[in-house]
């Protein structure tokens, strides 16, 4: 009884855990994604699918740096794959789980179904750098 109360705390943790970061997520709308530029924050741009494994992956990396790093201020706006085609074409992602990484309004990275924790932690860590240099 004892490990099955154990076995459902856990699991009622992760999901709190899960939820919270995706708080920290909104949808991608011209007038954040403008604003956020302005102010010379650090963009995430995430297209993302609910079906594409390589999606969620992504999400796990993203998580982890989250839970890892918790003051590193950036924004996750995420553009639906299959609903914001006008943006998809616009940001000329070939696919689902496209990220492209902004600080103000200068691109940093663009990656295609890049899963590796170790990579994305880099590359959000050289553009949290770069928007302090400023």
């Amino acid at each position: 009884m004892q490990k099955l109360l154990i076995l459902v705390t856990l699991s009622l943790l992760s999901i709190f855990s899960l939820t919270a970061t995706a708080a920290s997520k909104e949808a991608f709308t011209q007038e954040r994604f403008e604003s956020l530029q302005a102010a010379g924050k650090i963009i995430l741009v995430d297209v993302y699918a609910t079906w594409c494994p390589t999606c969620q992956q992504q999400q796990q990396a993203l998580s982890q740096f989250q839970a890892e790093n918790p003051d590193s201020e950036f924004y996750v706006l995420v553009v639906d794959f299959d609903k914001d085609k006008e943006w998809v074409s616009e940001f000329r992602a070939p696919r689902q789980s496209t990220l492209l990484l902004y600080v103000g309004d200068k691109q940093h990275w663009f990656s295609v179904a890049e899963t590796r924790y170790d990579v994305i932690a880099h590359e959000l860590n050289k553009a949290i750098v770069a928007g302090q240099v400023k």
